[in-house]
C-alpha cells in the first residue's frame, strides 16, 4: 500500500482557483513598486523587478502554474530549508540544536549582534549564523554534490544547477557572512574549517530553481515528506514537522510574527525574490517575486499569499474537517448587554 498522506480536503474548483490567484496576482502587482531588489549582491541587483509569478501544487487536483512560475533564480536563504532537513535526517535533532537554537531572533537575518552579545549559539536555523553552523557540521558528512543531488530529488527538477556568476558574487561581497562564520568558530560552533563552510553555505544560497520547483518540494513537506503520486517517503515525519514549525515562527526572518498571523502559512523566504509555502495537508506553493520589502521578503509574494490564504483556507490553523459544516451565527450582544448590567450595579 503506498505510503501516502490521506487527505479530504481540496481546494476549490480548478477554474475558481485560478479565478482567485489571478485575482490575487493583479493585486500584488499594485506593490511592486514599493519594494526593491537586492542590490548589495551585484548580481541579485540585475533581476527585473516587475516578475511575479506562482505555482500551486495541491495534494489533491492539478498543479495551478501563473506568471514568471518557470523562471530561474537563485535560492538564496530558502536554501537553508534544505540544508535544514539533510541535517535532521544525518544528524539527528538533538546533536543539531546543540549548536543552533530553535527560537525567533527579533534581529535582521544577517545580524551578528544578538550572537556576539547575547547568546552562545545561533538562535536558529533559519537566519544567516544558523545556517552557517548548519553548514560547518553538514561538510563533514556530505559534498555539497551530494546536496545538489538532494535538492533535485526533493524539487523533482533535474535542471537545478549552482549559478556560478552569482556564486562569484556573492564570495566576493561576503564580509559580513565571513564575519559571522569567525565568531561561531570563537564560540566553538563551528569545528571544521570556517572557509569551507562558508563556501559550502554560498554555494547552497546560489541554486537556481523555479517557482514550480518550490511547489514541489512544498508538496511533500505538506505530505509530511511523502510524495503524494508515487507514495515514495523522502524526509521522516519528525523531520517535516520541525522544519514546518521553524518556518512559521522563523521563516520570515523579524517578520515571521507578523506574518504569521497574517497569512497563518509556513514559509521561507530568499533575497532572491522566492517564497517557499507549505499549507499543511493541503498544498505546497512556490512564489518568484524579486522586488522586496524591508525585511527582505518579497513584497508582491507576501500580497499574493496573504490574499489567497483566506479566499483558499490555505492557513495552518483552518480546521479542514470543519470545511462542510454549517456556518453558525453569533454575536456578541448578550456579552454587551452583560457589561451593561454590571456597569448599572456598580453605578446604584
Amino acid at each position: 500500500m503506498p505510503n501516502t498522506l490521506h487527505v479530504d480536503y481540496e481546494l476549490k474548483t480548478h477554474d475558481e482557483t485560478v479565478k482567485i490567484v489571478e485575482e490575487a496576482m493583479a493585486s500584488a502587482r499594485q506593490v511592486i513598486p514599493q519594494g526593491a531588489v537586492a542590490d548589495y549582491i551585484p548580481e541579485l541587483g540585475k533581476a527585473d523587478p516587475e516578475k511575479l509569478g506562482i505555482c500551486i501544487y495541491p495534494l489533491q487536483g492539478d498543479m495551478i502554474s501563473l506568471g514568471d512560475c518557470n523562471e530561474r533564480f537563485t535560492m538564496q536563504s530558502i536554501s537553508k530549508v534544505f540544508s535544514l532537513c539533510i541535517a535532521l535526517e544525518l544528524l539527528g535533532a538533538e546533536k543539531l540544536f546543540s549548536k543552533v537554537g530553535a527560537e525567533p531572533s527579533g534581529e535582521a537575518f544577517n545580524s551578528l549582534v544578538e550572537l556576539d552579545l547575547n547568546s552562545n549559539k545561533p538562535y536558529n536555523p533559519l537566519i544567516n549564523s544558523g545556517a552557517i553552523a548548519v553548514a560547518g557540521m553538514l561538510i563533514e558528512e556530505v559534498s555539497f554534490h551530494d546536496m545538489l543531488r538532494f535538492t533535485r530529488e526533493l524539487c523533482d527538477d533535474a535542471d537545478i544547477q549552482l549559478n556560478k556568476t552569482v556564486y562569484e558574487s556573492e564570495m566576493k561581497t561576503c564580509s559580513r557572512n565571513r564575519a559571522i562564520a569567525y565568531l561561531l568558530e570563537s564560540k566553538n560552533i563551528i569545528e571544521s574549517d570556517v572557509e569551507d563552510a562558508l563556501r559550502f553555505y554560498t554555494k547552497m544560497c546560489s541554486l537556481d530553481v523555479t517557482a514550480e520547483s518550490l511547489a514541489r518540494f512544498a508538496n511533500r513537506l505538506a505530505n509530511d515528506g511523502v510524495g503524494n503520486i508515487s507514495g515514495k517517503r523522502y524526509l521522516s515525519s519528525e523531520t517535516v514537522r520541525i522544519v514546518k514549525t521553524l518556518m512559521l515562527t522563523c521563516g520570515m526572518y523579524d517578520g515571521s510574527g507578523t506574518y504569521a498571523v497574517e497569512v497563518g502559512i509556513p514559509t521561507k523566504s530568499g533575497v532572491g525574490g522566492g517564497l517557499l509555502a507549505v499549507s499543511d495537508k493541503r498544498a505546497g506553493i512556490g512564489v518568484f517575486g524579486p522586488s522586496l520589502d524591508e525585511k527582505g521578503n518579497s513584497i508582491a509574494g507576501c500580497r499574493l499569499l496573504r490574499e489567497i490564504a483566506d479566499k483558499l483556507r490555505l492557513s495552518l490553523f483552518y480546521d479542514t474537517d470543519l470545511l462542510a459544516a454549517a456556518k453558525i451565527e453569533y454575536s456578541l450582544n448578550g456579552f454587551q448587554r452583560h457589561r451593561q448590567e454590571e456597569t448599572a450595579k456598580s453605578n446604584d
